[in-house]
């Protein structure tokens, strides 16, 4: 088949499935679009192919773009990427710091998006030194009571906040009481 017959082809059952989803009957959808419904009905049978204009008018009709009625298909994707079992998933114990860190963001996510589980024992300090320019963490409490240092100031936060604060400059974590968190560091 060639690259045009192709197109025609794809463009037509793409049409029919759109305006099938949408509920919409062939008169219906040559009302809202301007297209009138017999070229309506041979565009969706391959026998026509639309004008700029007419197609336009469609997707507007249909609330789709363009790519959504001429894109290749393509190979659906998987939906579960991975799983990490609890024993797999990376962790540094920094005993002169007081807390264990999970680190749960994927390896190729060092740099830009880092998540972790952090759990604090009693009176445990977690001081960082300033990441990446603009980076921001983004701290939430599962358990506990902390105070959270960034740039000079501090915050005290306990079970279900969340604190947002400068990663770029030092900063520190610091639990009078054992305590859990989630921390999501965005680097800029």
């Amino acid at each position: 088949m060639n690259d045009r017959a192709e197109i025609t082809t794809r463009l037509a059952n793409r049409l029919k499935e759109e305006r099938a989803a949408k509920g919409l009957s062939l008169d219906a959808l040559a009302k809202l679009s301007g297209v009138s419904r017999s070229m309506l009905s041979q565009i969706e049978r391959g026998e026509s192919s639309p004008t700029v204009a007419s197609l336009w008018n469609l997707t507007r009709a249909l609330n789709v773009d363009f790519s959504t009625l001429l894109d290749q298909e393509s190979e659906p994707e998987h939906p579960i990427k991975e799983i990490v079992s609890s024993d797999q998933t990376p962790e540094i114990r920094n005993r002169a710091a007081g807390c264990i860190v999970r680190i749960l963001s994927a390896p190729d996510e060092v740099g830009g998006t880092e998540v972790y589980d952090i759990s604090f024992h009693s009176g445990a300090r977690l001081e960082s030194s300033p990441h990446k320019k603009g980076c921001i963490e983004h701290l939430t409490v599962l358990e506990g009571t902390l105070e959270v240092a960034s740039g000079g100031e501090e915050a005290e936060v306990s079970t279900g906040d969340t604190i947002r604060y400068a990663g770029d400059v030092e900063h520190a974590i610091c639990a009078q009481e054992a305590a859990r968190v989630l921390l999501i560091v965005k680097n800029a």
